[in-house]
């Protein structure tokens, strides 16, 4: 039995883990195991290991493009007492991921999914602005993404050649960053896939036996599902791993004004750098909305000073640093300090 490591603390293997779940998250371990060249019970115990550490897990993630909703980011500010408890209650919601607590610890941003306006409007415009310890509020709507997460390069290990023959194993399906692509036709959700989508988004690994048991299908209605959903678009699978236990101490949000004629130009060029693992075109008076991972200060001094820039169309940007994540694309992470609050309706 392999002993335990620490959380920050990852080796060849768990790194060759990490990118071949970026690949394809729900690929069997005896697949993972053929590429990296080991046994299906070593992959299967890294992944045990590490999970229950708490610092790998893949998600079940939904397109909202292609069912017709709408993403935004939103930016709040704080009383100082405040922050974290606001990040929690947010965090807790069904529709907001990557929640942030960021600067100083007043200030918050998260990406909110609109299924309908009445959804938008309720949290927007009724349920934040009527928290007395919200200081401000700005809504950007998200219009069109060149870079996700589950793309970052950051996790990249693998050779080219053997992410080939991951993907080789990965059901076909379209473009999945639907703000940056045609998104097509809308798909129509069954009944039964919002618990299914529910399940997968705790854990995007789960068996079709578990699956079955929550939806009240059949296996092989859960596994037709989730085929159908993956090769449509809507399901995609991403990794809830903190930047830290790769080596990356230092995480920003960047909120840029660009001028129009260089907009696309410029978002193009931030989706390939390998420090940015999220960029989008937004409404607002900033019209770029990054987030920058590097190894430390220093490193996102330099990206900012020199790849930043000499970026000639970038009129003027906003930096704060990332200080806690409370919530990626999945599971909440633990908060330490006092305990919730019901600004935001849970």
């Amino acid at each position: 039995m392999e002993s335990a490591v620490a959380p920050a603390v990852l080796d060849g293997l768990d790194r060759g883990l990490v990118h071949a779940l970026q690949v394809d998250g729900r690929a069997p371990f005896s697949r993972i195991a053929a590429v990296l060249g080991v046994s299906e019970q070593t992959v299967a115990r890294r992944y045990r290991r590490l999970r229950s550490a708490g610092v790998l897990r893949v998600v079940g993630a939904v397109n909202a493009a292609r069912l017709g909703h709408a993403s935004w980011t939103v930016r709040l500010r704080c009383t100082p007492d405040a922050a974290e408890p606001i990040a929690a209650a947010l965090a807790r919601r069904p529709d907001t991921f990557w929640v942030h607590v960021l600067s100083g610890g007043t200030e918050i941003s998260c990406n909110v999914l609109a299924r309908t306006a009445a959804d938008r409007d309720a949290l927007l415009l009724a349920k934040l602005p009527r928290t007395s310890r919200i200081l401000g509020m700005t809504a950007h709507s998200i219009l069109h993404g060149f870079a996700l997460p589950d793309d970052w390069s950051g996790l990249a290990w693998l050779t080219d050649a053997q992410v080939a023959q991951l993907r080789r194993g990965r059901p076909a399906a379209p473009d999945h960053r639907g703000e940056r692509a045609d998104p097509g036709e809308r798909v129509v959700l069954e009944r039964g896939d919002h618990a299914l989508l529910a399940a997968l988004a705790r854990d995007g690994r789960a068996g079709h036996a578990e699956l079955a048991a929550g939806t009240g299908w059949s296996e092989s209605t859960v596994r037709r599902r989730v085929d159908h959903l993956r090769r449509a678009g809507v399901l995609t699978y991403q990794l809830d791993i903190p930047p830290a236990a790769l080596g990356f101490h230092a995480e920003a949000r960047l909120w840029m004004s660009v001028r129009p004629a260089g907009l696309v130009g410029v978002a193009n060029t931030l989706a390939g750098h390998a420090e940015v693992s999220f960029v989008a075109v937004t409404t607002g008076p900033t019209n770029l909305v990054a987030t920058v991972v590097c190894r430390d200060s220093h490193g996102l001094y330099r990206y900012l000073t020199e790849r930043v820039a000499a970026l000639e169309a970038v009129r003027d940007v906003e930096t704060a640093p990332v200080i806690r994540t409370v919530k990626r694309a999945g599971a909440v992470l633990p908060l330490p300090g006092p305990g919730t609050t019901s600004a935001t309706g849970q």
